[in-house]
């Protein structure tokens, strides 16, 4: 763990702000959950939590049985990271962050298809040539709780409804097991 020589005093209710640049930089938002974990010395520590991380095998399994069906890479995500990956060149974009493209689009609660032009795509990473091919938001009790992502580059065609239809039930297979 890293210290970051920022001391915050607890307040009479038991609150304690986390600070901007924190929550800016572990993209934490107001609405957001945290995990508290303990430990025998005393340390106290708030993890983001996500209840894809949750899913586990089963997200790995889905993502897993649509790429092969669908012959393309498959990833799921959280709100903020890459949770499952399956497909061809799958090893590197596991647990990477998405843009903040990739989250606006998945705000925007529909099934997103590429348009043809390369140029006007929307990035999957801040940084890297990888470009969103595909992508339906996984909502969970009205709130976006992640995605599933075709990823692709400029050379990939946009995809058609062929992809983009199993791509939406899979969102929504997920959601629905989230919702228990």
């Amino acid at each position: 763990m890293k210290a970051t020589g920022i001391v915050r005093r607890i307040d009479e209710l038991g609150r304690v702000v986390i600070p901007k640049e924190i929550r800016r930089t572990q993209r934490i938002r107001q609405g957001d959950t945290l995990e508290i974990f303990t430990a025998a010395d005393g340390e106290v520590v708030f993890k983001k939590y996500s209840p894809l991380v949750e899913l586990g095998q089963l997200a790995d399994i889905y993502a897993e049985v649509l790429a092969k069906n669908l012959g393309r890479p498959v990833l799921v995500c959280d709100r903020a990271r890459i949770t499952a990956a399956a497909g061809a060149g799958r090893a590197d974009l596991l647990g990477r962050d998405i843009s903040a493209e990739v989250e606006q689009v998945l705000a925007g609660r529909a099934v997103y298809t590429a348009p043809e032009d390369p140029r006007q795509r929307t990035r999957l990473f801040e940084r890297g040539e990888r470009q969103l091919l595909c992508a339906a938001p996984i909502v969970v009790r009205g709130d976006v709780e992640g995605g599933v992502l075709l990823p692709g580059t400029a050379r990939d065609a946009a995809p058609g409804e062929e992809a983009a239809q199993p791509v939406g039930m899979a969102a929504s297979f997920l959601a629905r097991w989230m919702e228990g």
